[in-house]
């Protein structure tokens, strides 16, 4: 059953975002979502899992809004390849940004976990993946205000 489940999406994310620059910005973004939750899996230390998955929670609704921006990129400036639109460099800039630095963000949260285990000792870590976060929110924000109609 997972199987048409994911065939079906797959055939939606087609239609709604196309093949090209919005379809990779979007899965950049979703792929460096699931790679931080997947850090989540196994924290034994009860005060960082709580840190981080409040994270983990404000990342996930930042979602679809990354799609709502994609889809309405896809759909005022079709893409089918790895050509950018000149009319919405910033947007696929700032989208760019966001999935990357959602990656590295995934990352800090790896060394949080990793220091938490080892030496008992999270909280810089903690204010590394608090930052890095914001960081991605304030991307995630500056594609949005680049959307032309943006208000």
């Amino acid at each position: 059953m997972a199987f048409f489940a994911a065939a079906r999406q797959g055939r939606k994310d087609d239609a709604e975002l196309g093949t090209g620059v919005w379809r990779r910005a979007h899965d950049r973004f979703r792929r460096g979502l699931d790679r931080y939750h997947q850090i989540l899996e196994g924290i034994e230390d009860d005060d960082v899992y709580n840190e981080l998955v409040a994270v983990a929670d404000d990342l996930g609704a930042m979602l679809p809004r990354v799609r709502a921006l994609c889809v309405r990129a896809q759909a005022s400036s079709p893409s089918t390849g790895l050509d950018i639109p000149g009319a919405l460099l910033q947007v696929h800039r700032a989208l760019s940004r966001a999935g990357n630095t959602l990656a590295t963000t995934a990352e800090a949260a790896a060394m949080t976990r990793l220091d938490g285990e080892r030496w008992g000792i999270a909280s810089a870590g903690l204010d590394n993946v608090r930052r890095r976060a914001r960081l991605v929110a304030d991307d995630v924000e500056e594609a949005e205000r680049a959307m032309p109609g943006a208000e």
